[in-house]
């Protein structure tokens, strides 16, 4: 199983997830191979940029050349080199600048064996996703299942979605049978499967005014947010069209006209039980929890 992260240079959440899981003292894998990658793109990494020093999209250059530009060079190289020999894999994102992701797995859950694989992450909340062309993910279906872990924003630290991303991956590995389970791992997560998901765009353009966070369930008709002028006059309001719950929302205080807002997820069950859920799990990694060793 492999485990990559700063496929986008600017996302480094990930990065100190998999620092943090290979220096905790009772890590050891038991059966199989576990490759970590904290650094795919060096590059953006060094220029907190989202790119390569070409301007392409990593994650939309799989499965790359090996004559081919710098960034097909790299997809390349990542996908001959380790995901090519590995049965599972874990890749590691956050949100872009300025936007926020709420601790999720996306994954092409049309397959049995991924569904399970992601059922067993324990995130709070499971995405069927589609599978971009030009991903990593889209590279490796053939023969490698990866799951896509989202969490947090770009170019900061989240301590939930670092502690969820070590004890995802460590539940994975207990669940392949690469480490052994004990104590409270035995336990199966619970996480809800989203039936689809969409984003909710500005009305206008202005100064915003939210009123909803991640992880908020909404119901249709709430007023997520006011977008006003200057002067304090309404321009425009942006509402949930159905009920779910956020997992994905614009941080910057300023927004133009149709600019993707607020990600919502719908479930078939009610919304109340996921928030519930998310308010549990931010209760058990971050504030019952004082020391990354704990969640192993």
């Amino acid at each position: 199983m492999f485990v990559s992260a700063a496929v986008h240079g600017d996302e480094l959440n990930g990065v100190e997830i998999i620092r943090r899981l290979l220096t905790l003292k009772n890590f050891k894998i038991t059966k199989g191979t576990f490759i970590a990658v904290p650094i795919v793109n060096v590059y953006g990494v060094v220029n907190q940029s989202r790119y390569m020093p070409d301007r392409r999209d990593l994650n939309r250059s799989f499965p790359g050349s090996d004559k081919g530009s710098l960034a097909a060079r790299l997809a390349n190289t990542l996908l001959k080199e380790v995901v090519a020999h590995c049965d599972y894999g874990i890749d590691l994102h956050t949100g872009a600048i300025h936007r926020s992701n709420l601790p999720q797995i996306r994954a092409n859950l049309a397959d049995d064996v991924t569904l399970e694989l992601a059922k067993s992450f324990g995130a709070p909340v499971v995405l069927n996703s589609e599978i971009l062309e030009g991903s990593l993910e889209a590279a490796a279906t053939c023969d490698t299942r990866v799951l896509v872990y989202e969490a947090g924003e770009a170019l900061r630290f989240d301590e939930l979605s670092i502690r969820m991303g070590i004890k995802g991956i460590v539940n994975v590995l207990c669940y392949l049978k690469m480490m052994p389970s004990r104590g409270a791992r035995v336990k199966k997560a619970t996480s809800f499967i989203a039936d689809n998901s969409s984003w909710i765009r500005a009305s206008a353009s202005g100064i915003v005014a939210n009123y909803f966070n991640l992880g908020d369930q909404v119901k249709m008709g709430d007023v997520l947010a006011d977008i006003g002028n200057h002067y304090g006059k309404t321009l425009g309001q942006v509402i949930a069209m159905k009920d779910g719950v956020i997992i994905g929302k614009q941080n910057i205080p300023l927004v133009q006209e149709c600019e993707a807002m607020f990600h919502i997820a719908f479930f078939s069950g009610p919304s109340q039980q996921v928030s519930k859920k998310i308010e549990h799990v931010e209760q058990e990694l971050v504030v019952n929890t004082e020391s990354s060793e704990q969640l192993l």
